[in-house]
């Protein structure tokens, strides 16, 4: 199963994340880190969801709200796309990058290639593990940084988890668009959580760097849920200010699932100044836009 990955699994490296041929997210691990046999855990990936009018037609999305992501994402909005394990994040993200122009490039960066962007020009890069002496690791910090090199339109990571969260908003910073993925319970949490990674990469990182990035950064949180009955809906978007007071970045709820059903909130007047006047007008039009 792991023949086709380049990837290891031995005593010194007793994990191992990989993805099968067909797509499928291999993950294994071996005594004596298991208490007595082998844990293997296949994840496949059965969605045919390819775009948002797919996301429309399952329920996950409404036509007000997909209408609103595809102008954020052709007006070049940075997205964090957050939600539980198997919320359907990655799902989100590979339908939203349909809306990005068919002459843009996109760089995408993962730890496991899970992404499958329907673009003509998309160059993808994972990252590697150590090799038997312990060398040879490309983390996602490294893959981050030379994704800046190869002239991209878009950054799209594949999940946020750790220090590449600062690297991530220094390039989104330099003025190019991205989007990325978050574990988070809430859009709310995910804003927090995205303060609080870029920590992780040095004492010499504080919050009042962090704080305003994110804040002039990050424009837009799409949450995912998943319920029990394995249905998975958007259930809330978030808008990301750029004023930050008392430490607390200025937000406002756009939608919010209500009764069942996404609706636009009294808050979506907010203003998004990265929007172009037209698609502003054509959302204003179409009652998304206050």
């Amino acid at each position: 199963m792991l023949k086709s990955s380049g990837r290891r699994l031995d005593l010194s490296s007793p994990f191992v994340d990989a993805a099968l041929p067909d797509g499928s997210r291999l993950h294994v691990v071996i005594p004596d880190i298991t208490r007595r046999h082998w844990a293997v855990n296949v994840r496949k990936f059965i969605s045919r969801t390819a775009t948002i009018d797919d996301l429309v037609q399952g329920g996950s999305l409404t036509p007000e709200a997909a209408e609103f992501l595809t102008g954020c994402v052709d007006s070049g909005l940075n997205i964090l796309i957050s939600g539980a394990t198997q919320a359907g994040k990655t799902t989100m993200l590979n339908c939203l990058s349909t809306a990005i122009g068919p002459r843009e490039r996109v760089i995408t960066v993962e730890e496991i290639f899970e992404l499958q962007l329907p673009l003509r020009d998309v160059v993808g890069l994972q990252c590697r593990q150590t090799n038997l002496e312990g060398e040879g690791e490309i983390p996602l910090r490294k893959l981050v940084k030379e994704a800046l090199r190869m002239r991209p339109d878009r950054l799209i990571v594949g999940e946020v988890r750790e220090a590449e969260s600062l690297d991530m908003l220094i390039a989104l910073n330099a003025g190019l668009p991205g989007m990325a993925t978050v574990h988070a319970n809430s859009a709310h949490d995910a804003l927090t959580k995205i303060c609080t990674l870029p920590l992780l990469a040095g004492e010499n990182i504080s919050r009042n760097f962090i704080l305003p990035t994110v804040a002039s950064c990050i424009d837009l949180v799409v949450h995912c849920v998943r319920e029990r009955d394995g249905r998975r809906y958007v259930g809330q978007i978030l808008a990301v200010g750029s004023r930050v007071e008392s430490e607390t970045i200025e937000t406002s709820m756009l939608f919010q699932q209500r009764d069942g059903v996404l609706q636009i909130t009294d808050s979506a007047v907010f203003d998004l100044p990265k929007l172009s006047p037209e698609m502003h007008s054509r959302l204003t039009r179409a009652g998304v836009l206050g």
